[in-house]
Parts: structure tokens; C-alpha cells; sequence
């Protein structure tokens, strides 16, 4: 049985892609602070022993952003900074000292690595990385994670955007406020917001595990753009609710702090240039098609893990 070793794999992209795993008869390991079982292993242990023999490693790991319990301080902006960089580098140095090395090494990084904007347009050729703490914190995630050039190891690269599953994420934190009849957009509404349905992103990692021309930096996002309002106004219909209660941007600030609000005031248009290319087929192109998904009322728990 071939095995993939996840960092990260219990968190909402991670638990969705392990079961995917399994049920294409992939063994997983999970690496955990607090290991519990047989088919998880520990942060430690990588450092100590490098990563077990498998097919894939793939790194999830990452402090939640928007976490509303966590002020926007400078010992927050190192531990979100810390749980991405740190973890990939760990990975990184291990893959390098294990005898039999994995075939693909994947990692993930996020949108945020492009300035926003109103008017560009970005593939995974434009130019990022610099401006403001997200865009810093991508270059150094993705630069950790880097292989010597001799590596026989591919390295592939997934900046990802807002993912769309009724088990985390914007969905959870949104679906009852608009169920309630209580959405609404958030600022002008007019941001870009560079989105993604769970089942592909799941999808995009399997496609990098298993295409083995995958190298390189890929925008995880859906072949549609969409706005913030176009997505309040499908998310709302497609629950059958109005929205009309727009959240202005300086309450947005008043939670998050303004630096950190960014991600939901502003926006980016991201297009997915190099992965349509790699033959990828979504089952969720249309922002439409994935809110009239996430909006279904019920769901098996397996759907919910």
C-alpha cells in the first residue's frame, strides 16, 4: 500500500483530503503536536527520524489567520508565521535525509502572495511576494519548502483561496447569519475574492500526488471569478434568503485589525493558468454551482468530518 505522510491533516482542507486518500486505498500518516494513534506521528519524531517511507508529503500546517480569539499582535503575526514556515522547513531538511525519498512533496501557500487589487489579473507567472505580511509570509512558506535542484523529489506548490465546504471555513462561519436572513456583503463588496470549492482543492492536491508532470507553483482557485457581492448574492439565493445587511469595513477592522482584514476587504483576481493546463477538471467552476452545494441542509457525518 502506497502512503502519504500529511502535515496538518486534521484541520478542514486536511481531514477532507485524508479521507479522500483512503478511499482510494492510500495509507496516511498524520503528523500532530499531540499524537494519539497508530497512524500519527509527531513533529519531534520528524526532526528526530525524518519522514517514513511514502509516496507523498504533503504540508497543511498553519495557525488559522482570522482566528477572532487572537488579537493582531506581534507574538500572533510569529506563531501564524512559525506554523507555516517553520513546518515547512522542517519537512523540507527531512525529505533531504531520508534514504528513500518521497515523489512529490507538496505544499501548501495562499493567494495572498498578490498585491490586492481592483483591476489585475494574476497567474502563477506574475510578481508577489513583497508589500504587506501576507505577501511576505507566502514568499518565506514557499521558499522554505524548496529542494536542492538535484532533488528527484517534484515540488509542487498550491497557492490556495478561500475554500467553500459547509465543515469550515467562510461557509460555517456564514451559513446561519444568511440562513437567518442576516447576510449581507462585506465593505464595497467590489473585492475580488479568489475562491475554491473543498472538493477541488482535495482534488487539486490528489492531481498533484498523482500527475507526475505537476512542478511548480499552481493557483488552487476555481476557473470563475467572482466578487464579494456576486458571492453574498449566490450564497443567499441559493438558500433562498435575501441579503441585506451589508458589514461595513471598519467593523471588519474593529475585529480583525486592518493589516490582518485585508484578506476579507480586499481582494485579488487570481486565474488557475497552469493547473487548467495539467488537465484538471472541476467539479465546481461556478461560484453558483458550489453555494447551491454548500447550501444543502442536510448532510452524512461523513460529509460533516
Amino acid at each position: 500500500m502506497e502512503r502519504v505522510l500529511i502535515g496538518g491533516g486534521t484541520g478542514f482542507i486536511g481531514r477532507a483530503l485524508r479521507r479522500a486518500l483512503l478511499q482510494k486505498g492510500y495509507g496516511v500518516i498524520i503528523i500532530s503536536r499531540k499524537p494519539s494513534q497508530g497512524s500519527m506521528m509527531s513533529w519531534d519524531d520528524i526532526v528526530v527520524n525524518g519522514v517514513p517511507e511514502c509516496k507523498a508529503v504533503i504540508n497543511l500546517a498553519g495557525e488559522n489567520i482570522l482566528n477572532p480569539q487572537h488579537r493582531w499582535t506581534e507574538a500572533f503575526q510569529k506563531t501564524v508565521r512559525d506554523s507555516r514556515v517553520e513546518t515547512t522547513g522542517r519537512l523540507a531538511k527531512a525529505i533531504m535525509r531520508t534514504p528513500t525519498r518521497p515523489q512529490v512533496f507538496v505544499c501548501s501557500s495562499a493567494v495572498g502572495f498578490y498585491p490586492p487589487s481592483s483591476t489585475n489579473e494574476y497567474s502563477e507567472d506574475s510578481p508577489g511576494g513583497t508589500g504587506d505580511f501576507m505577501a511576505e509570509l507566502c514568499r518565506d512558506w514557499e521558499a522554505a519548502g524548496k529542494l536542492p535542484d538535484q532533488s528527484e523529489t517534484r515540488h509542487v506548490i498550491i497557492r490556495t483561496g478561500i475554500v467553500l465546504g459547509r465543515s469550515g471555513g467562510l461557509v460555517q462561519n456564514a451559513i446561519w447569519p444568511f440562513f437567518l436572513g442576516l447576510g449581507g456583503r462585506i465593505g464595497s463588496g467590489k473585492q475580488f475574492l479568489p475562491w475554491i470549492h473543498l472538493s477541488d482543492i482535495v482534488g487539486i492536491y490528489m492531481h498533484a500526488i498523482e500527475n507526475n508532470n505537476m512542478n511548480g507553483v499552481f493557483n488552487g482557485v476555481a476557473p470563475m471569478s467572482c466578487t464579494n457581492e456576486e458571492f453574498t448574492k449566490s450564497f443567499a439565493r441559493a438558500l433562498w434568503r435575501p441579503a441585506l445587511f451589508p458589514v461595513p469595513t471598519f467593523a471588519v477592522n474593529c475585529v480583525f485589525g486592518e493589516d490582518r482584514a485585508k484578506v476579507i476587504t480586499e481582494g485579488q483576481k487570481v486565474v488557475p493558468t497552469r493547473m487548467m493546463e495539467t488537465g484538471y477538471q472541476y467539479r465546481f467552476p461556478t461560484v453558483d454551482s458550489a453555494c447551491k452545494e454548500c447550501a444543502r441542509l442536510i448532510y452524512t457525518d461523513t460529509e460533516l468530518q
